[in-house]
């Protein structure tokens, strides 16, 4: 009866040894490791601690020398998941982790609200990246708002170039009405282009070298504008 206690007593410190050994945990940087089984709660992500990244689930990994690892399936929510690894490094500044990887946005950061050698709560924080390029959106924003009004005869339509691909050449072509304040809607096309271009340059953009032709014509289809090619 005794042995049967002893070996019991035995397989359950191997348990245990093996669960720790599994879960490194350094206490001079609780980030560091592995997160996985993330919850989503409003603006606030809550990560637990794993030994390791699983294979098919979403999970990001803080390395000692200062990398970083995010098992993810992308932007594509439709199953089958493929899950595949974006590589890239972090810094951390207090509670605040700035995080560049090889794929958009390349810079990104979390607040720590919440860090214990189980849990990891982190909230989002636009980079000046993206702040940047939520500019760009609301110039472009202003720029539709301006160029599409009710087409009713394609004669009082035109179309121009916007925007600068970070291979060279425009981003696309819009159309614009001849009776709208073109003066304006000009100088406006004409900031956003050089905004975005020097976005490319700055954050080190990547973009496909098709070049987007030009459309021949504008025609108005249920009073919205169309661009024929």
């Amino acid at each position: 009866m005794k042995f049967k206690i002893h070996l019991l007593l035995a397989l359950v410190l191997l348990i245990s040894s093996c669960e720790n050994n599994d879960v490194s945990i350094d206490q001079d940087n609780l980030l560091l490791g592995n997160w996985v089984a993330p919850i989503y709660d409003g603006e606030t992500t809550t990560f637990e601690r794993s030994g390791s990244l699983p294979d098919e689930a979403y999970g990001i990994s803080f390395k000692q020398d200062g990398s970083f690892l995010e098992r993810t399936s992308g932007f594509c929510g439709t199953p089958p998941l493929t899950f595949f690894n974006v590589e890239g490094n972090f810094e951390l500044n207090e509670s605040l982790v700035q995080i560049s990887t090889n794929s958009y946005p390349s810079f990104f950061q979390w607040r720590i609200v919440e860090l214990s050698e189980k849990k990891l709560i982190v909230k989002r924080e636009l980079s000046e990246q993206e702040k940047e390029h939520r500019a760009l959106m609301d110039l472009f924003s202003e720029i539709e708002n301006m160029a599409y009004i009710t087409c009713n005869n394609s004669n009082d339509w035109a179309f121009t170039a916007y925007g600068s691909k970070a291979c060279g050449g425009p981003q696309g072509y819009i159309p614009y009405s001849k009776n709208i304040n073109t003066t304006l809607f000009f100088e406006k096309i004409e900031a956003y282009t050089k905004a975005e271009k020097e976005f490319n340059i700055k954050w080190g953009i990547i973009s496909n070298c098709a070049i987007v032709n030009p459309p021949k014509s504008v025609t108005c289809n249920n009073r919205f504008p169309i661009l024929n090619y």
